[in-house]
């Protein structure tokens, strides 16, 4: 069992939260845009070197012990923040899982042009569509499930193409998703 603690923060109070919740005992920081899954929502993407972009409003969560003093990590929390409201924070405990197989549960099939699908192992496909081409993949076997932009965009192109015959390279360093759908 693990505690999870969440609030919300502004960006100029992110490190020293961070860092006195480590001093906590925070076994991990996760941060993430306040605004996510909404209009508002912006990525980050490609930081130069040595920046550390981060949102206006931040949604911190630290992973715990379970059997972590949650009234020490808010005291610790209102010490640091003074205006922070106690109900602002949110615990929550966490059962221990299989977490490099939890997340796979929301990975679902995807199509790429017009016959092209990536199934995940554990979902057996249609019958329905009998000239759909069904590439098979264990999410979490290797980098490279068709859910990256870059990757998406590459299965759509070969599902247009008629490659009997021909040969493909597929210069990729993970599951081999683009050489799988070329076949």
């Amino acid at each position: 069992m693990w505690l999870e603690l969440s609030l919300t923060l502004r960006a100029s109070d992110q490190e020293r939260t961070e860092l006195a919740l480590e001093d906590a005992g925070a076994l991990a920081v996760t941060l993430l845009d306040a605004d996510a899954d909404t209009p508002n929502e912006r990525a980050i993407l490609e930081p130069g070197v040595g920046e550390t972009p981060l949102w206006g409003e931040i949604a911190l969560s630290a992973l715990f012990d379970a059997d972590t003093d949650r009234a020490g990590l808010l005291q610790v929390l209102l010490d640091l923040l003074p205006e922070l409201e106690p109900a602002q924070l949110r615990f929550r405990e966490i059962a221990d899982q299989d977490w490099t197989r939890v997340w796979m549960e929301d990975f679902k099939p995807m199509r790429f042009g017009r016959r092209l699908w990536i199934y995940p192992w554990n979902i057996e496909p249609p019958t329905d569509e009998p000239d759909a081409v069904i590439v098979r993949l264990d999410p979490g076997l290797a980098f490279g499930t068709g859910t990256h932009p870059t990757t998406a965009l590459c299965l759509e192109w070969l599902d247009g193409l008629e490659l009997a015959g021909k040969q493909l390279i597929d210069f990729g360093c993970g599951s081999g998703v683009l050489a799988l759908a070329a076949l």
